[in-house]
């Protein structure tokens, strides 16, 4: 295939929606005009499974103006904006998405990506990785790097190298400061609020939000259901981050507990189950559930279907399942993660930072082929200070600098008080 979208004539609408990205990605776009003078990436093959947005396809821009040859699949069958899609494809750049396409599709699509051989791949839950090392293990000698960008990936990528199953280094951008303290805080909180309206329009003002995990993904829900006036609790199985959960103000129950009182339910735990038929049970009337996790099974689905007596559709990614005593529960977006499913994902500014990573770690790769050891590497730190800084010229922003007193007191041990 050299290409899988819907509808190739909504290509001028996703070139519209490209360039209007591109104008809140400043960092992305100084890389770019290097990458076009260097050439960094020339002639290396670069596969990566994202989720299609508008965002990413300044990412895919930025590396075909490096000299990459890229193909682009989808990360979720949800996730794909079909403008994009389309632009993508008429400007050249093979990609396989379709929004609500079925997991025969995705599958197709997922390996329609990879028979570009990769030197590199690109990954948003590690979905390439698992095809390569499970069903396309004749790729494994092209590939010199990876890299993954969500948290669930990245958990699914440590175990691999943990049992020795990892044959090449991969990246991992979502632990890097300017991925996670941005993308996953900011990001997540806004565009997972939005999708929750998009999909309800429900008042928040007043009702109570469990929040299914407080990571940097479950506070930045957490805060800005906060802020729309929503009582929130949190659930967690860290202590630590339970005491933060408490320390910021919220409610800390169990599952079971917060079961009884929640209005709406996010999970972002990158676990399976974590709301299920026990909890289920002891749902009040209306209960909404929905997930920004990056896989569909932080909800027992199918423990729900069977549970339900009747099920439909309500509204666009709004399900209605009726249990045995008359109690509605509704299901988000197919439980899938609902930032994307029900709304646009990340803004374009926070993304800046997440895919101007990317694009250095991918020109990192190439300069260290054949250096890394296999496993799971970090970002270098000089790379994402390099980040940071060019965001805060971009915001107009000032950045003190240490005076060459203040630099000889903090490398010295004898001064006291």
């Amino acid at each position: 295939m050299e290409y899988f979208v819907k509808d190739m004539a909504l290509a001028e609408q996703g070139k519209r929606n490209l360039d209007w990205a591109e104008q809140q990605m400043p960092v992305l776009l100084s890389i770019r005009e290097r990458y076009k003078k260097e050439q960094p990436l020339k002639g290396v093959r670069i596969s990566a499974c994202l989720h299609v947005t508008k965002e990413t396809g300044v990412l895919m821009r930025t590396l075909v103006a490096g000299g990459a040859i890229v193909r682009l699949t989808a990360s979720n069958p949800l996730s794909t904006q079909d403008d994009v899609a389309a632009a993508l494809a008429a400007e050249g750049i093979p990609t396989f998405a379709v929004k609500g396409m079925g997991n025969e599709d995705y599958y197709k699509c997922l390996n329609a990506c990879l028979d570009l051989r990769p030197n590199i791949t690109l990954d948003d839950g590690a979905d390439l990785i698992n095809a390569i090392h499970t069903k396309r293990r004749e790729l494994l000698p092209d590939i010199f790097g990876g890299q993954e960008e969500t948290t669930t990936g990245v958990i699914r990528l440590r175990a691999m190298a943990a049992e020795g199953a990892l044959e090449f280094p991969v990246v991992a951008v979502n632990d890097t400061p300017t991925k996670h303290l941005f993308d996953n805080y900011y990001g997540t909180g806004q565009s997972t609020i939005d999708g929750i309206l998009r999909a309800t329009n429900v008042l928040l003002a007043g009702r109570t939000l469990v929040q299914v995990g407080y990571g940097h993904c479950g506070k930045g829900v957490a805060l800005r259901a906060h802020g729309l006036g929503a009582k929130v609790v949190v659930v967690e199985v860290d202590p630590v981050e339970a005491l933060r959960g408490h320390m910021d103000g919220f409610d800390v129950l169990t599952m079971s507990d917060a079961a009884k009182v929640g209005d709406v339910f996010v999970t972002a735990t990158g676990n399976k189950n974590v709301i299920r038929a026990e909890h289920f049970k002891l749902l009040r009337d209306g209960a909404i559930l929905c997930n920004t996790g990056h896989f569909n099974v932080e909800i027992d689905i199918p423990a729900l279907e069977k549970m339900a007596v009747s099920h439909e559709m309500v509204r666009t990614y709004m399900e209605k399942y009726v249990m045995t005593d008359g109690r509605r529960v509704y299901l988000l977006g197919e439980g899938r993660l609902i930032n994307l499913a029900a709304a646009e994902g990340h803004p374009s500014a926070v993304m800046d930072l997440s895919f101007a990573d990317q694009a250095l770690v991918s020109e990192f790769l190439v300069k260290s082929k054949g250096k890394l050891k296999k496993g799971v590497v970090e970002v270098p730190a000089e790379l994402d200070l390099q980040v940071a800084k060019m965001k805060l010229a971009a915001e107009k922003c000032g950045l003190e600098v240490l005076t060459p007193e203040q630099v000889k007191y903090l490398a010295e041990w004898r001064e006291g008080t």
